[in-house]
Formats: structure tokens, C-alpha cells, sequence
């Protein structure tokens, strides 16, 4: 036999009120008796979703030096040999272009 279940009780209406009453203990309630809820978010302003004109550039231009530098890697064009640095570093600015592309708005 399975043993009572607990009840969890506790308070229901703020301290110092009975139920059904219609005034408040809070000064947090407004005219008409409703609580403020303390979730309210207010909306961003437009300024702040809009990027800066700098952000596509940087990102496409971080994309073309990536594809460039590997590019150039896979032909034979690169100073010094063909190192793996160069594809590490391409792929460094690929994966940056990305991060950037993912803070545009």
C-alpha cells in the first residue's frame, strides 16, 4: 500500500489579506486590483536590432579571404611552401565570417 500523498499547501494570497477581498497589502497593484507582473520585458527599440553598415562588409569580406587563402593554398601560390597553416588559416576566416554573419541583424 502505497503510503498519503503530502499536501503541499501554503499561502495563496499575499500576507495580509483575506481571500476574496478586493484591495491589496502590495503597493505593486494597480487601480482595479490587478497585480503588476514583474515579467514584463519591454520592447527593444529599432536602433538596437539593426547592425552597423560594417558588419556584412566584415563578414563577406572575411568569407573572400578565407576562400582566397585556400584557394591560393590548393593552386600553389603561397609563399613559403605549402604549409597546413594556410589551410588553418583560411579556414579561421571562413569560421569567422560565420560568427559574424550569426551577430547581423
Amino acid at each position: 500500500m502505497a503510503p498519503p500523498k503530502r499536501k503541499t499547501g501554503g499561502r495563496t494570497t499575499p500576507k495580509g489579506t483575506r481571500p476574496g477581498d478586493g484591495r491589496s497589502a502590495t503597493p505593486d497593484h494597480n487601480e482595479s486590483g490587478v497585480a503588476a507582473s514583474s515579467r514584463y520585458t519591454p520592447p527593444i527599440p529599432q536602433y538596437v536590432k539593426e547592425s552597423p553598415r560594417w558588419v556584412p562588409v566584415l563578414m563577406f569580406a572575411l568569407f573572400i579571404v578565407g576562400a582566397l587563402v585556400i584557394l591560393l593554398y590548393y593552386l600553389g601560390a603561397v609563399p613559403g611552401g605549402r604549409s597546413n597553416y594556410y589551410l588553418l588559416t583560411g579556414l579561421m576566416f571562413i569560421l569567422g565570417g560565420l560568427y559574424t554573419a550569426t551577430k547581423y541583424h
